[in-house]
């Protein structure tokens, strides 16, 4: 995953730097709670910096962090003590800072006093805000600079910013302080083993007029906050999960709480819910990240992937643009929603530089349309879907060979569009970089899947031709697929065919992606999935995306030798795909034991040294945390274990467990499927399934793939 251009590197956040994140909102600060301008901090709403500075001192003093604990997405406890002044180590002054973010942030600063003796103290709070744009503090380089005003309205702070004609502001009340315009002040004195305590609300202004609603603070008349509502009613509604290994149920329950705060409103239709990419950089809606996370998490809440089709659906290219790169029936890269667009590339909210978002939204489409959904929300977006097949022909095919290949259509453009979206990121076997237009193995995959998926959908509706000419469509490009891009000499198939149409032969992690979708030959499968788990491309924590021995490899680079969870993820689905048990199971536990180094949480990435070399995962500088389809990556690894497949237009479910013995024994309830509600059973190989809603059927054993359900079809078209 990349922003508007990946050749442009996103600045790290810091080392002990604390992320919270709600919704399309964010804060991030140093491990003391302070937000620095020079570092790319800040508290952000609507893609705005509307806090970029917020340094509490003690008597002149900044606090010496103590500890910082996210208890949950959106909500931080930092602790810290007060330098003496006297020449003694250990101070008596504790501070705690409770920090919630939402549409702006509510901080409580509590100060415990644990010497016999009154401790005065003066505390005080330097305010600024710069409105600058996400990218702008992103990529460190703020242009604009805004003609600000600041004033002190009685127990309030408040800043305004005017460029050209946009105006901005954020309002900062602190009840009980000496508010001046540059900050404010508390002169507290407390008690011997006393404490004191205050509230601060910062919010943004809304149209440079009045602040937004004040949070309520927790506890408060017994009231929970709005974040915890929305929490409390997420987790109503997805399934509760038990596991005999408690490490393995830690991290499965952080993934729902992070999925959870990774979920975004489309503000034209507050009712579809869609997934953002990644915190903090990137909370926002993706083509290809929110497709893939919103997929790996259909068995949490089925709901994410049908609002984040819906949402792709209404943004569907329907002109050429060269600067945004939008073309008719393309399916976009990035979508920002109330961002200064002359920042964006292209100057539009919307780019659309992805190879690979179109034929994804077929594919998970032919998915979702299986978990029961109305019939007439399914046909809604079927002329969506169609238009996106037609655009793999019209424009991803544009030499008519048969493969769909990239090539940006201005300078400005990532230079790679499928998700190794790099600058470096396609390279040959020597280093060498492959030079545009290129295709790539996966996306072939990917259109190969399209293909399949709504070929079955046609059968479904009876309509054969349809189904008859789109099977046929994938027969050929599978042929093709294995004719081009499997190297004999080498055992792989080549990552991309470049724009001479010569395969580009370095040995990646691209080709693992291919076998979930089934455009891999049988015979051709043992080789591929020998080649992954061989030392050179398995590190101990996962599945590398370039080989070692290959001339680009750099285990700290972001796609030439790192670790990414959810490649690893879709590694697995495909191996199991073709039976082999035992390398899915390899690959699950490196990467659940990775999570245990960080609390349960996968990053988006980590490096790719050999677990011989360092016995933890190395973590990736600037990597995303949250990130969306890393925190899907162990519920689609659980899923991909337990054979778990639901197909409600079918009126089954089919499951056909393998998960390691070390993993214990597995319960869940609340788990979604059509209108009701499941509880599922798994101890070693045997399955229990009970509250099955009327008219389905459970399976023990592996659904029928599309391309069987399309012969069989066929076959009893013919009788």
């Amino acid at each position: 995953m990349a922003g508007w251009n990946a050749d442009t590197a996103s600045g790290p956040t810091g080392v002990g730097s604390v992320t919270l994140v709600e919704g399309s909102s964010f804060c991030i600060s140093l491990a003391n709670g302070d937000i620095n301008p020079e570092h790319p901090h800040g508290v952000f709403y609507e893609d705005t910096r509307i806090l970029s500075r917020w340094n509490l001192t003690v008597n002149g003093e900044p606090l010496e962090p103590l500890a910082a604990k996210t208890k949950e997405p959106y909500r931080a406890l930092f602790a810290g003590r007060v330098s003496r002044t006297d020449g003694y180590a250990d101070s008596p002054v504790i501070v705690e800072r409770l920090r919630e973010v939402g549409a702006g942030i509510l901080e409580r600063i509590t100060i415990r006093n644990y010497s016999p003796a009154p401790a005065v103290c003066v505390v005080s709070l330097r305010v600024e805000a710069d409105f600058a744009d996400l990218f702008e503090v992103k990529e460190a380089r703020i242009q604009r600079r805004w003609d600000e005003s600041r004033k002190a309205d009685g127990d309030a702070v408040i800043i305004r910013g005017v460029w050209r004609d946009v105006r901005k502001g954020v309002v900062v009340s602190a009840p009980g302080a000496d508010v001046a315009p540059e900050g404010l002040t508390y002169r507290p004195v407390i008690p011997p083993h006393g404490e004191w305590s205050a509230t601060l609300n910062v919010a943004p202004t809304v149209d440079g007029a009045g602040p937004m609603a004040p949070f309520v603070h927790p506890g408060e008349g017994g009231a929970m906050s709005p974040r915890d509502l929305r929490r409390r009613e997420w987790v109503s509604k997805i399934p509760v999960l038990h596991m005999g290994n408690r490490s393995i149920e830690r991290t499965l329950r952080r993934s729902y709480d992070d999925l959870g705060a990774l979920r975004i409103e489309d503000p034209d239709h507050p009712e579809r819910i869609v997934v953002a990419a990644g915190a903090p950089w990137f909370m926002t809606l993706f083509g290809r990240d929110s497709l893939w996370a919103s997929l790996m998490a259909l068995p949490v809440d089925p709901s994410l992937a049908f609002g984040t089709i819906q949402t792709l659906a209404a943004r569907q290219g329907s002109v050429v643009d060269e600067m945004s790169e939008e073309e008719p029936g393309k399916i976009l890269h990035e979508v920002r929603f109330g961002v200064s667009s002359g920042l964006a590339l292209g100057g539009r909210s919307a780019y659309y530089g992805s190879v690979d978002a179109t034929p994804l939204f077929v594919a998970l489409f032919g998915e979702v349309s299986r978990w029961g959904f109305a019939a007439e929300s399914i046909s809604a977006l079927l002329p969506h879907v169609d238009r996106a097949l037609d655009w793999i022909r019209d424009y991803g095919d544009k030499d008519g060979d048969g493969f769909v290949e990239y090539e940006r259509l201005n300078d400005q453009g990532l230079i790679n569009q499928g998700w190794k979206d790099s600058w470096d990121g396609i390279n040959f076997a020597d280093g060498t970089l492959a030079e545009p237009p290129i295709a790539l193995c996966e996306v072939q995959a990917y259109v190969y899947g399209a293909y399949l998926a709504r070929s079955w959908i046609a059968y479904d509706a009876g309509d054969l031709g349809l189904a008859v000419e789109l099977r046929d469509r994938a027969a050929k490009l599978k042929r093709q697929f294995n004719q081009q891009f499997w190297l004999p000499d080498r055992g792989y198939y080549a990552v991309a065919l470049d724009g001479k149409k010569r395969p580009v032969d370095a040995c990646a992690s691209n080709m693992g992606q291919c076998l979930v979708f089934g455009i891999i030959d049988d015979d051709k499968a043992p080789l591929v999935a020998e080649r992954l788990m061989s030392p050179e491309m398995f590190s101990g924590w996962g599945v590398r995306t370039l080989a070692s021995d290959m001339g680009a490899y750099n285990p700290a680079s972001y796609h030439n030798g790192s670790v990414w969870p959810h490649d690893n993820a879709i590694i697995a689905a495909g191996l199991l795909r073709y039976g082999f048990v035992e390398q899915v199971q390899r690959i699950s536990t490196a990467l659940l034991e990775a999570a245990e180094y960080s609390e349960g949480r996968l990053p988006e990435l980590f490096c790719g040294f050999s677990r011989e070399h360092f016995d933890e995962p190395v973590p990736y500088p600037t990597a995303c945390s949250p990130q969306a389809w890393a925190a899907t990556t162990p519920i689609f690894l659980i899923k991909t274990l337990m054979g778990y497949y639901a197909d409600v237009a079918r009126g089954g479910l089919w499951m056909d467990p393998v998960l390691p013995e070390s993993y214990g024994d597995l319960h869940i309830t609340n788990a979604p499927m059509a209108n009701g509600r499941i509880s599922i059973d798994i101890s070693g190989s045997s399955v229990t399934v009970t509250g099955m809603p009327e008219g389905m059927l459970f399976h023990h054993g592996t659904r029928p793939r599309a391309t069987e359900l399309v012969e069989r079809a066929r076959l009893r078209g013919k009788t």
